[in-house]
């Protein structure tokens, strides 16, 4: 006879286990009272954030480590779990995805299922840095954030040419983008406040021209100096 699959082989296991119920609880505890879904750690407040596209979850079935995991949501809205294979997690909230989570394993897999579903990653929440960075890129808010650290997920300012005085945020208001730009020397000083950053800001640290034109020139002085002439 052919081996069993092996998932066929945890759907065997899971349903010889019997009950499944967290430490210190009995078995026919209701779900109701225990599989709260965390909320987002990058937006606490929101407890109506919908789950979308490249967002990381992590996905805890009590004292089932075999179906416990993090996983990212790909570009179709959807994840990968064993037993459940393909599962469509876009426009739900946490509360949402643990409900179906648990309807779909409830009684055929596991009875009375303990089920948490944590946004470990929300990728609509990130920030773009660019200009005289050390390492432009769009980068992910996992709490809140001010410009100072904004700014140090790109590895900080390019010390050759940053212009430290003129930082400056890019936000989109009503549907305008408007501007406002900051002394990042004084906030290091502690001379200003260090404003909060929202996500979808622009953040761009811009370049002082002297310091721009001496690196320009100094690289084009090392080119021709390995020049030899014929």
């Amino acid at each position: 006879m052919a081996p069993a699959s092996p998932v066929a082989a945890l759907a065997l296991l899971l349903l010889a286990a019997g009950p499944v119920a967290a430490e210190g609880a009995p078995a026919s505890a209701g779900p109701s009272t225990s599989q709260a879904a965390v909320r987002n750690p990058a937006d606490p407040a929101n407890a109506e954030y919908q789950i979308g596209a490249d967002d990381t979850l992590e996905i805890t079935v009590f004292q089932v480590p075999e179906l416990s995991r993090t996983v990212q949501v790909d570009r179709n809205g959807e994840f990968s779990l064993p037993i459940l294979g393909r599962v469509p997690a876009a426009g739900k909230t946490a509360d949402e995805l643990t409900a179906f989570l648990t309807q779909k394993l409830q009684g055929r897999y596991l009875k009375d299922p303990l089920i948490a579903v944590v946004v470990k990653v929300a990728a609509k929440n990130r920030v773009t840095v660019d200009g005289a960075v050390i390492k432009p890129g769009v980068y992910p808010l996992t709490g809140p954030t001010t410009l100072i650290q904004a700014v140090a997920l790109a590895n900080g300012p390019d010390p050759r040419v940053a212009n430290m005085r003129r930082v400056t945020i890019i936000r989109t208001v009503d549907g305008r983008r408007r501007g406002q730009t900051y002394d990042l020397a004084k906030i290091r000083d502690g001379k200003a406040a260090d404003p909060g950053v929202d996500a979808d800001d622009i953040i761009i640290v811009e370049a002082s021209g002297a310091r721009s034109f001496f690196t320009y020139y100094s690289s084009a002085l090392t080119a021709l100096s390995l020049l030899r002439p014929y």
